[in-house]
């Protein structure tokens, strides 16, 4: 008798998700499965909904419906050890004098003025992190003067500190040239490959989500209109359907 496949359970199930934000319903009623270790990519037009769901799993907006779950290192506890987060953009006053080592500083040193300088234990870990992410020769760049891609690789070296079961990326490549886009994916999907974490991202570059995801979730007027693996989903009728007759061509 042949052994049974092993099945390995989605990381993140939402059933019925309900969130409605100023009397109107933002989501409205979805259920799906986020499966583990894989990108899931969330496409449709603005307003669908796309970043309400993100900011709803981060415990932001109230919701009605189930949230599930299944954590890899405790199964007691109702939510991930920890979910990293990579917003579109960031919120902060740019003319600040602040380094990369600053901003880190601020993430990680939590309780401890920056007057009083950074523990050496700490420094050698803001390198490791931004090793982590092809970013280690921009540690005293004043954050002002980093490219959209270089930003974009410190806030994920943030979210990956300490690693996440879950990785939440809202549009992170908004903002940042073709080379760097490509770049930053194609590090996304070594991450997603080195260490296993489950990534659910938010994108408008529908030839990205074909080459980097593995499943796509298309929502429209906040309801799931398809879900499947890029080659079910990624089809021109779907594409006019969701986005309508000038969205055609995937090709880079």
């Amino acid at each position: 008798m042949k052994p049974l496949p092993v099945v390995i359970p989605p990381l993140l199930s939402f059933d019925n998700l309900r969130v409605a934000r100023g009397g109107r319903a933002v989501l409205d009623g979805i259920t799906a499965d986020i499966p583990r270790g894989a990108i899931t990519a969330i496409i449709g037009l603005n307003g669908s909904g796309k970043s309400t769901l993100l900011r709803t799993l981060l415990g932001e907006f109230p919701h009605s419906g189930r949230i599930v779950y299944r954590c890899g290192h405790d199964h007691s506890k109702p939510s991930p050890e920890h979910v990293g987060y990579v917003p579109q953009r960031l919120n902060f006053e740019s003319h600040l004098p602040m380094t990369v080592r600053d901003l880190l500083g601020l993430s990680l040193n939590r309780g401890r003025p920056l007057m009083f300088g950074f523990r050496r234990n700490l420094q050698a870990k803001m390198l490791k992190i931004l090793r982590s992410v092809d970013a280690a020769d921009i540690l005293d760049v004043p954050v002002e003067g980093l490219s959209g891609g270089q930003l974009q690789r410190v806030l994920l070296a943030l979210a990956l500190e300490p690693q996440p079961e879950l990785l939440l990326l809202d549009e992170p490549a908004s903002g940042i040239d073709f080379k760097d886009e490509l770049d930053f994916y194609r590090m996304i999907a070594h991450i997603v490959r080195d260490t296993g974490v489950t990534v659910l991202l938010v994108s408008h570059d529908l030839a990205t989500v074909q080459e980097f995801a593995q499943q796509v979730l298309c929502l429209n007027g906040g309801r799931i209109q398809a879900v499947g693996s890029p080659q079910e989903i990624l089809t021109p009728e779907n594409i006019r359907r969701l986005f309508g007759p000038q969205r055609m061509v995937l090709g880079r």
